[in-house]
């Protein structure tokens, strides 16, 4: 069962004792308390919902998608193969939403272990996924997205999405053309991060990501029959990149502009999490090929990280009900208006350094 990991999101329990304690120290530390509690209620409402769900609610239906996508690259290939024109677009289109699909969702359900409920099977579909699929480290997937981007999320210089920053590149080029260059520039960086681990990881890493972009090569040369091998990498570039922009966009949009926070005194975590996130609305196209937790449910993804895109979605509801009732920040925005944004303040967003945030009274 998927359960939400308490001990991951509540660091410690409070009881009625602590609240009387807090009250013969005359007062101090009861709000304290109340913070907590506001965690550990909303973490008990998602449990019961969790555990009253099925596997094909769990995991089922977001495995599907993904083996739905697997299912589409035989005929693309078949597609890619044809000399019309309208056929080989298809072929291209087919691929390149397969493809973001299985790196983009996928990668992302697989660096936080919701595809299966087996530590050791959690960890060989992060490598498949990752390295294969993704042409990126595990290792440094999952070292700079869980234990740096969510344990430290909009915090400044650990999880403040700094890591998006190009600051010498104009808006136009890193909105719009940049982006473009991740197909080539992820392996790039994945190299770069191996550098002081052991060779057998090195060798593993160098491996998965060199069998995954040759298998690609390999099947466009000998089922699609490419001719020449220049034409074969601008396809797998062209599908590759296909989703690369709108990739870019969601991963600024939803954190950087949003509430910064210092390392010494950043808030609780429900308060961090919803001063610091923000959701873009349903997408019929984004919702399904970058999945629900990366959309539409980045606060409940957050909040809940080891929940499924669909268990997002179906706790969506209660998590936004109960922040609304407790006056919290529920933070959304459309992702046009966001891209407006960015677009006519990139220089205090993307070049300039944040102001931090005090959130006073709730420190």
């Amino acid at each position: 069962m998927q359960n939400v990991p308490e001990e991951r999101m509540v660091r410690r329990r409070v009881g009625s004792e602590d609240v009387e304690e807090c009250k013969k120290n005359g007062g101090t530390g009861i709000e304290e308390v109340e913070k907590e509690s506001l965690m550990m209620e909303l973490t008990r409402l998602v449990q019961k919902m969790v555990k009253e769900s099925s596997w094909w609610e769990r995991r089922g239906i977001d495995c599907s998608i993904l083996a739905a996508a697997f299912l589409c690259l035989p005929p693309a290939f078949l597609l890619l193969g044809s000399s019309q024109l309208l056929w080989f677009s298809a072929g291209v289109l087919l691929m390149g939403v397969a493809h973001a699909v299985i790196t983009i969702k996928g990668t992302h359900l697989a660096s936080h272990g919701a595809l299966s409920e087996s530590q050791a099977w959690a960890k060989f579909w992060a490598v498949f996924f990752i390295e294969i699929c993704g042409s990126f480290s595990a290792r440094a997937g999952v070292q700079g997205h869980i234990k740096m981007h969510h344990a430290h999320t909009n915090v400044i210089g650990l999880g403040d999405s700094s890591v998006w920053k190009v600051p010498f590149l104009p808006r136009t080029i890193y909105l719009f053309i940049a982006p473009l260059t991740v197909p080539i520039i992820t392996p790039l960086v994945a190299l770069a991060h191996l550098k002081g681990h052991s060779a057998a990881l090195i060798a593993r890493t160098m491996l998965m990501v060199t069998l995954g972009l040759y298998s690609q090569y390999w099947l466009l040369i000998h089922v699609s029959g490419f001719q020449s091998p220049l034409t074969a990498l601008l396809c797998m570039l062209v599908c590759r990149a296909m989703f690369s922009v709108p990739y870019i966009h969601v991963n600024i949009f939803q954190h950087i502009g949003l509430d910064m926070f210092s390392p010494t005194s950043r808030p609780k975590r429900i308060y961090q999490m919803t001063h610091g996130v923000l959701n873009l609305p349903r997408n019929p196209v984004l919702d399904w090929i970058f999945g629900h937790s990366l959309i539409n449910c980045h606060v409940e993804h957050h909040l809940f990280p080891f929940l499924s895109d669909n268990m997002c979605l179906k706790v969506k509801p209660v998590v936004s009900k109960y922040l609304t009732e407790k006056k919290l920040p529920y933070q959304q925005d459309s992702y046009f208006s966001r891209l407006n944004i960015f677009f006519h303040k990139y220089q205090e967003l993307m070049v300039f350094a944040p102001p931090i945030t005090e959130l006073v009274g709730v420190q």
